[in-house]
């Protein structure tokens, strides 16, 4: 069991507080999960409120005893109802709520509490500063990147002609577990639930579903329309696997193509255009390129190189997004995508995914999560990337 050090979590209530200082907030509280763990190390039911002025109180209905053991924190108190919260705070008139992801009866239940103070969303000031990981960080996601190495080294003792690729997933996920992955992808998302197998085979991979993604995948019913499903692998088709693993709650996400037997030459070309996008693209943002100039210099590329009409999709079903930033969530800052407009800045941790789909015939596709610093990209997820034929 690892635990987030203190001078990890001092270090993000001291960022947090400058930023909650330029926002002129008195206070702030942090209801969501993920965010809460990212400011105190742990993820026991809870509340946490972050005072301007003086030191944050993590009030935890269930269960204390492991919550004190897990946080570093030193006001860590219980509480039974949101009603017990007022006694122990001092009166402010501007605090900050996470209203893009709290329920709007909670939103009410508070301004009934507090009167007349003035709440505001202060889900920008973590997104901003969960962006640049520390070292810390860093260890564990490279720890994530090491499990997704073996795990995709195993893939092919898993492959055979007639399973199904929801088969393939479980076998996928079974080895990761016992290796320390936890299973669950998180995501910031009111509809969107995250999996880790993402196995896409033959036609399947040109299905699009309700996902924002260049393909979603038949899924295995109506209530799950996304990613595996029960269609049997067959020889000579293209097995696009998108396994991501999450240790310690910190998250890589990486893409690599299978094959039994053979690949069609449409999909192996197809796969070459997309790491050549991928490092070149790394190479602009070396160069201080901007999030949409990055997204555009990608689609300029997938055209020069035969790819328009398949590159990030088929229309009308294309997507604006070539990457995403990754950490304790599936989906951070920064976004390589059209309407973003910043560059990457040093420290971030991002996934860059170009991918082909080929109407009726099927997908390809690389990703790798990086990490930007010093004005070098890294590569954390370095699997061997060619295209492995069982």
């Amino acid at each position: 069991m690892k635990y987030a050090p203190k001078e990890e979590i001092d270090t993000r209530i001291a960022k947090l507080k400058t930023l909650m200082e330029k926002a002129s907030l008195d206070g702030a509280f942090f209801h969501y999960k993920i965010d809460y763990y990212y400011l105190s190390g742990t993820m026991q039911d809870s509340l946490l409120f972050v005072p301007l002025d003086s030191d944050p109180t993590l009030f935890v209905k269930r269960e204390i005893s492991r919550a004190r053991r897990e946080s570093p924190l030193g006001n860590i108190l219980p509480y039974r109802s949101i009603k017990d919260i007022p006694q122990h705070l001092k009166p402010m008139k501007r605090l900050g709520m996470q209203l893009d992801v709290i329920p709007y009866n909670d939103v009410i239940r508070f301004k009934g509490l507090f009167g007349d103070v003035e709440f505001v969303d202060c889900s920008p000031l973590t997104k901003e500063i969960r962006k640049h990981k520390s070292p810390f960080e860093i260890g564990l996601m490279e720890k994530a990147a090491e499990i997704g190495r073996k795990v995709y080294a195993k893939v092919p003792e898993f492959l055979r002609e007639g399973a199904t690729e929801i088969e393939i997933g479980g076998h996928m996920e079974a080895y990761a577990k016992s290796l320390g992955h936890e299973g669950l992808l998180r995501v910031r998302s009111l509809n969107y639930e995250a999996y880790t197998w993402h196995i896409l085979s033959g036609r399947t991979g040109s299905i699009v579903s309700q996902s924002d993604s260049p393909m979603g995948g038949l899924g295995l019913s109506p209530a799950f329309p996304v990613g595996a499903s029960f269609k049997k692998i067959k020889r000579n088709e293209p097995i696009l696997i998108d396994f991501g693993i999450c240790y310690h709650g910190y998250q890589v996400d990486q893409t690599r193509m299978y094959a039994i037997g053979s690949m069609p030459d449409i999909f192996i070309r197809g796969y070459d255009a997309c790491r050549e996008i991928h490092d070149r693209v790394l190479d602009k943002v070396v160069e201080g390129y901007t999030s949409k100039e990055l997204f555009e210099y990608s689609r300029e590329l997938g055209d020069k190189l035969g790819y328009g009409d398949y590159y990030l999709g088929y229309k009308p079903h294309k997507v604006r997004f070539l990457g995403h930033g990754i950490g304790i969530e599936l989906a951070e800052l920064p976004y390589i995508a059209a309407t973003h407009t910043y560059p990457i800045e040093d420290g971030a941790v991002f996934a860059i995914e170009p991918k082909m789909v080929f109407p009726k015939k099927g997908c390809c596709g690389y990703e790798n999560t990086i990490h930007y610093r010093n004005g070098k990209c890294r590569i954390i997820t370095d699997t061997d990337d060619s295209i492995i034929i069982v």
